[in-house]
């Protein structure tokens, strides 16, 4: 979820106007259902490592629950990881910064592309469109037109001969 600005401290204060809209209760819901354990009475300021870990934690409430112990994070900084994106991750910066980190992603393997998120509607997805993309199609890295009408045309890839081509609807197989 890219949260962007003209200046980082643009998009920081956008991101931040962004977790205003989160209540304590709200917060400590969603960090109950998210980590499987009922967190009510709990303080948002309180460490993390005062929660107990459910038995029944899959693999990214792990890897939350480990990086929340190794840093010392509170609730309250656990749930602001997860909640503008719901857990998804959070780029939050420049446009230039942005578009340095997806480049960065991308060109390294770390990823094949995106599926962006954005933190709001309209403004979100402009932001990013008019901020971002050109960034990236300057570099080279996002395309300026597609080549085909179909995403198997944009991908590159051949049509596959159907099963009932040259068939006739009648006809006995």
């Amino acid at each position: 979820m890219p949260v962007v600005g003209r200046t980082e401290r643009e998009a920081l204060d956008k991101l931040a106007q962004l977790q205003r809209f989160i209540t304590p209760d709200n917060a400590l819901m969603r960090l109950s259902e998210r980590l499987s354990v009922d967190l009510a009475g709990h303080a948002l300021d309180a460490p993390l490592n005062a929660v107990p870990r459910a038995e029944n934690s899959h693999a990214f409430t792990r890897t939350l629950l480990n990086k929340a112990r190794r840093e010392n994070l509170t609730l309250r900084d656990v749930y602001n990881l997860l909640g503008a994106a719901r857990g998804h991750w959070v780029l939050c910066g420049s446009a230039v910064q942005v578009a340095d980190t997806l480049q960065h992603w991308f060109e390294t393997g770390a990823a094949d592309g995106f599926n962006v998120m954005p933190s709001h509607f309209p403004g979100g997805l402009d932001d990013f469109s008019e901020l971002v993309v050109p960034i990236l199609q300057e570099r080279g890295v996002f395309r300026r037109a597609y080549t085909g009408t179909t995403l198997r045309d944009h991908l590159g890839l051949a049509r596959p001969q159907s099963p009932y081509a040259g068939r006739h609807l009648n006809a006995a197989p």
